[in-house]
């Protein structure tokens, strides 16, 4: 997609593409049917307590939502894939759990007519224990450490390969590599074959995706320091983004995030030469994001 496709002025572009400043459900409009590949995002949760980046409750959060996934699915090319990152959220007052995730997942195959790829879950090993009332004080639960993550698509059979997010084998599997392995049925009943033990340079990932968020010294939070802006609060890490945009799309396709934050999709794309467009609504956030480009 050629920015002058998009008759809006961005707020600051890169080599690959552009960030603009307001309400992406306005500006979503102004791009193309069947255009985006990928949509990465972390929306602003529904959470208890209202933040500073404008968060709805989890009573309204649906009917919020529900407009932009429309726009979503009319974007999005036929292989391409949505991903939607949502933390939880307490019930108001008592230690039980809002369903709000389950339910917005619900209604945007139902009605809006997404299909569920896969789920997967974002485990913060780094997370501090919250909520504090529950884990801290009253020590009746313990620490939420886990965000859903919905990987959904337009079609059955979105575009992904999962050779391109290999991990490094386990040194067991290096030494059954190196060793070998005798063909069997094992007790649970699988029948491990011989082609168990080929060298397919990595193993293929889970859909827990253990990723700490500790970006508490990164060039991004020093530069926006030194400017005195206030950097994005809930920042989602690198690596979350990277496996994502090398697991659904090539070089050249193009990355949408319509809630940028401190932009963290979009350095990403640009670092893998993805095309790509985001939206802010939140000015300090899109002055702020631009130290993630700074050299």
């Amino acid at each position: 997609m050629n920015l002058q496709q998009i008759n809006l002025k961005s707020y600051y572009t890169q080599n690959h593409g552009a960030i603009y400043l307001g309400d992406s459900l306005e500006l979503i409009k102004s791009i193309e049917n069947n255009s985006i590949n990928l949509i990465l995002t972390s929306p602003p949760f529904a959470l208890t307590r209202k933040k500073e980046y404008g968060n709805e409750t989890a009573e309204k959060y649906i009917e919020w939502f529900l407009p932009f996934a429309y726009e979503f699915k009319r974007v999005l090319a036929d292989n391409g894939s949505f991903v939607l990152d949502l933390g939880g959220a307490y019930l108001p007052g008592n230690p039980v759990r809002s369903i709000y995730q389950y339910e917005l997942l619900v209604r945007l195959c139902k009605e809006v007519g997404f299909f569920l790829a896969q789920e997967f879950y974002h485990y913060n090993p780094a997370r501090l224990p919250t909520p504090a009332e529950w884990v801290t004080i009253r020590r009746i639960r313990v620490k939420d450490s886990v965000n859903t993550v919905w990987w959904l698509s337009k079609t059955p059979h979105p575009k992904a390969d999962n050779r391109k997010v290999l991990k490094p084998y386990s040194q067991s599997m290096k030494q059954l590599l190196k060793n070998g392995y005798k063909a069997k049925i094992r007790p649970s009943g699988h029948d491990i074959s011989d082609k168990f033990q080929k060298d397919n340079q990595g193993a293929i990932p889970p859909n827990l995706l253990e990723i700490a968020n500790t970006e508490s010294n990164s060039a991004y939070l020093r530069r926006c320091k030194t400017a005195e802006i206030r950097p994005h609060p809930a920042r989602f890490p690198q690596g979350f983004a990277e496996f994502f945009i090398k697991f659904l799309t090539d070089e050249g396709d193009r990355v949408l995030d319509p809630f940028a934050g401190s932009n963290t999709t979009s350095f990403v794309a640009e670092t893998l030469q993805r095309r790509w467009i985001s939206f802010e609504i939140n000015e300090n956030y899109v002055m702020g994001s631009r130290y993630r480009f700074s050299q």
